[in-house]
């Protein structure tokens, strides 16, 4: 980033106040007799409501409209370890895109612990303040463990955004790419660059979207993770080929898929031509790809291209999912957000790129026309439908699947849709 830039970025943050979110009120507090139903004595009828039932807490408070952003800082962005005050900044950064794009309020709690115990048993101990959990920036393989004993343990939905809204995202893009060059995800070979907790996440919701596991060659730092390793964890050991290729230029030598969640400038050229005809890259690391695009279309003038990058076509961002997921979840309560929930806002992503895109669309993105095909295949994070669509989708799947507590509002998010 220039210095003009960065200066620019610090000044958004301390000006006009510090950090990007606050505190509003949503009842009036101007006399006393506002004052005593807000507090003492009015409040002491509400308190008596839900200690009888507890789901009056849903009548009666903020609950069922807030979502916790809760970070320990050992994977911040690209950044890495900083610990959890440096995360803090990101962390609000995620509460203002739960309110900006789902109306949702959010909080943001940083954690500073020892062990991943201590993570779990401090946020499940808050956990029911809460509609729904938001982890974010936790490293692989911790992130894992946590979410796992989190979902076990709190009674509202707990969502690693890192893992699964970039898995989301990824394989709606993925499957209209796909579905763009004429390929079948069973049939497809998939090399994914990175091991970490978004790679993993991505390639497991593949799967669920039909792509064979055998066919997935998955490589850390130490290259290609194969059976014969005994330096992996238990999660790329569900990865693990049988295979005698080491290098990327081995795996990917026919591959029709090339995923990148790792660093910049680690897919050369010669490995790109080496790819199948028609291949599909998506170069996903921050703020600069595995390759950068117009060195791949040089390459290559048959392939379809996505970034992490706003400033090329086809953004992978998390927040076309992970705003609206909650919405939907909330708004029936689920208890968790289940693959059932997840494809289902796969198919309502991938689903509305192939619709006329809105004149406001087309305006906020700078661009005169947008139209499904190759620099098309993902909507724009601005696109107003992705709140009714994905968080419907969503919510109709909770409902399906037996998590959510409460029926589906009649003509749920049909003023949105509007």
């Amino acid at each position: 980033m220039s210095e003009d830039k960065r200066q620019q970025a610090l000044d958004y943050h301390e000006f006009p106040v510090p950090g990007k979110i606050s505190v509003e009120l949503s009842k009036p507090a101007d006399t006393v007799e506002d004052l005593a139903l807000a507090y003492s004595p009015g409040v002491a009828e509400p308190v008596r409501e839900i200690a009888q039932d507890a789901d009056n807490v849903y009548k009666y408070t903020a609950k069922g409209n807030m979502v916790a952003v809760i970070s320990n800082g050992t994977a911040i962005l690209g950044l890495g370890n900083l610990g959890p005050l440096a995360s803090k900044p990101v962390m609000e950064g995620k509460a203002l895109l739960f309110k900006r794009f789902a109306g949702l309020d959010s909080i943001d709690i940083e954690v500073k612990h020892r062990t991943i115990e201590e993570f779990v048993d401090t946020v499940a101990n808050i956990s029911d303040t809460f509609g729904g959990i938001n982890l974010e920036d936790i490293k692989a393989p911790d992130c894992f463990e946590i979410e796992k004993q989190l979902i076990e343990r709190c009674h509202v939905p707990v969502f690693h955004d890192d893992q699964h809204g970039t898995a989301i995202v990824t394989a709606a893009g993925m499957l209209n790419a796909l579905e763009l060059q004429g390929k079948d995800i069973k049939e497809s070979v998939i090399i994914c660059l990175g091991a970490g907790a978004a790679a993993v996440a991505c390639m497991e919701l593949l799967i669920k979207c039909g792509a064979q596991r055998e066919k997935i060659y998955m490589l850390d730092r130490k290259g290609v993770i194969h059976t014969r390793r005994d330096d992996i964890n238990e999660y790329k050991q569900l990865f693990a080929n049988n295979t005698d290729k080491r290098t990327l230029e081995d795996v990917i030598e026919g591959a029709d898929i090339f995923l990148g969640v790792s660093g910049p400038d680690l897919l050369p050229p010669e490995a790109l031509k080496l790819m199948a005809d028609k291949p599909i890259v998506f170069a996903c690391s921050n703020p600069d790809p595995e390759i950068k695009p117009e060195l791949a279309h040089e390459v290559r003038d048959d392939l379809i291209m996505g970034t992490g990058r706003s400033d090329y076509p086809n953004q992978v961002n998390n927040v076309l999912c992970f705003p609206f997921i909650f919405r939907g979840a909330l708004d029936v309560r689920a208890s968790r957000i289940n693959d059932e929930m997840k494809l289902a806002a796969v198919e309502a992503i991938r689903a509305l790129a192939k619709e006329p895109v809105p004149e406001g669309v087309l305006k906020a993105a700078r661009v005169d026309k947008l139209e499904f095909g190759k620099e098309y295949i993902i909507p724009k994070p601005m696109d107003p439908r992705l709140l009714p669509r994905v968080a419907k989708a969503v919510a109709e799947a909770a409902v399906e699947s037996g998590v959510a507590r409460i029926e589906m509002p009649e003509n749920y998010m049909a003023d949105k849709e509007a």
